[in-house]
């Protein structure tokens, strides 16, 4: 017993140790994606104010290429990040990847043509979307195994507080948009100094190179066996489904508003009410899940979503009745996409987990991109109101199908499989 006593307080500074370096975790990887909610929602409100005052000369036509190339710069970078991140580890990849995104964003406001503003706009997505998987990645490996659904909530918490603090500062600057750039690029370069500082790396990425085992992957042909297709088929086509409407709204609400006749502080405003409505929803839909199934709520939620969508092809003389709809249009929306994401950690074995969310959220974001292009045609043809509303409620009628054809009950609880420790 003597020999137990020198053990306490080792033992407690190691668990404190550990619980500051979980600390520092949640907090960076958070504030990471609120970066990237602030970014990915930036464009959608200046928009109005660029085709208003025609900075360099910009069109429908040129905002449409810059939302789309943004968003293949995301794509890029989200589809890439995977190797890398076994190869650099998650933290260098992850301080990495935010100072890249707030240099680029520093230089859009200097852009001297349209062709430049794209540009600096899809070499800042490359760093952009690989924030949001390692941040993820970071977060799970951090927790143990029964807190890691409510750590990813969290996370993605983050990404529409981001969007408010974006469509709060948007009403404040009006025509001074480059504010909002500069804010971003200089956070941006804040965060990365403070991750390089109190960041720790990942446990499990440490363990992994000491293990060649650990570093086999499971290819991704293994999604496309039997067991799995079905459930496969319906996970992608319901996340390109989702991401479309997540970035179409949040790239083209306020322009769409505006067409409908709304002011632009008015137009501006509903991106605010919208991710607001993207936060509350988040929590609610993750409560109302664990209790009354992940497939059963992702279908409500989308259903609902199908309605408030529609609601919104009305022009409304009422300002509140149009908060209202745009909230639930948000709370709806918004939390259906991440509740696809959920299904997947519940419904594949850990085996495959990891390839199956890669592939879900590699398809999603296609149309991720998909959507403000399309969406941005219809505006650039005179008819973004109401033809884009009737566009975005028939998506979400069929990422309600999609999700109706998931099988009922989940894999991972029919066949469990235990976590690996970390």
């Amino acid at each position: 017993m003597p020999s137990a006593l020198p053990s306490g307080p080792s033992d407690s500074s190691a668990q404190s140790g550990t619980a500051g370096r979980n600390v520092w975790t949640v907090v960076l990887c958070w504030i990471t994606v609120l970066l990237e909610g602030y970014d990915l929602v930036v464009l959608g409100a200046i928009i109005p104010t660029l085709l208003k005052t025609r900075h360099l000369g910009m069109t429908a036509g040129d905002a449409t290429t810059v939302a789309t190339l943004s968003l293949v710069g995301v794509a890029i970078g989200a589809v890439c990040v995977g190797p890398l991140a076994d190869r650099l580890g998650r933290r260098l990849l992850l301080i990495s990847s935010v100072v890249v995104f707030s240099l680029f964003t520093l230089l859009v406001p200097l852009a001297g043509s349209v062709t430049v503003f794209a540009g600096l706009r899809l070499l800042a997505g490359l760093g952009l979307g690989a924030c949001m998987p390692v941040s993820l990645t970071l977060m799970a490996e951090h927790m143990p195994a029964e807190r890691r659904a409510r750590a990813s909530t969290l996370t993605m918490t983050g990404y529409h507080t981001g969007a408010v603090i974006t469509s709060l500062l948007a009403l404040k600057v009006t025509d001074h948009w480059q504010v909002l750039f500069y804010v971003l690029g200089v956070a941006g370069f804040v965060v990365a100094a403070i991750q390089w500082f109190k960041l720790p790396e990942s446990e499990a990425f440490v363990a992994a190179k000491e293990s060649a085992a650990a570093r086999q992957r499971v290819p991704f042909t293994e999604l496309l066996k039997p067991a799995y297709l079905r459930a496969g088929i319906g996970i992608w086509v319901a996340s390109f489904m989702g991401l479309l409407l997540v970035y179409g709204l949040n790239t083209w609400l306020p322009k769409l508003m505006n067409d409908a006749g709304y002011p632009v502080p008015t137009a501006v405003t509903q991106l605010l009410v919208l991710n607001v409505g993207g936060v509350a929803g988040l929590v609610l839909g993750g409560f109302v899940a664990d209790r009354r199934g992940i497939k059963g709520t992702t279908m409500g939620w989308f259903g609902v979503s199908v309605v408030m969508l529609a609601c919104l092809s009305v022009r409304m003389d009422s300002d509140l009745l149009l908060d209202v709809v745009v909230f639930f249009t948000g709370v709806f929306v918004f939390s259906a996409q991440v509740l696809v994401y959920a299904y997947v950690t519940h419904y594949y074995p850990a085996s495959v987990r990891g390839t199956a969310l890669g592939s879900a959220s590699g398809i999603g974001r296609i149309g991720s991109i998909v959507g403000p292009s399309v969406t941005g045609a219809l505006v650039t043809a005179g008819i973004g109101h109401p033809w884009g509303f009737y566009f975005f409620a028939l998506v979400a009628v069929l990422a309600l199908l999609a999700v109706a054809t998931l099988p009922g009950r989940t894999r991972a609880v029919v066949e469990p499989v235990a976590e690996p420790a970390v």
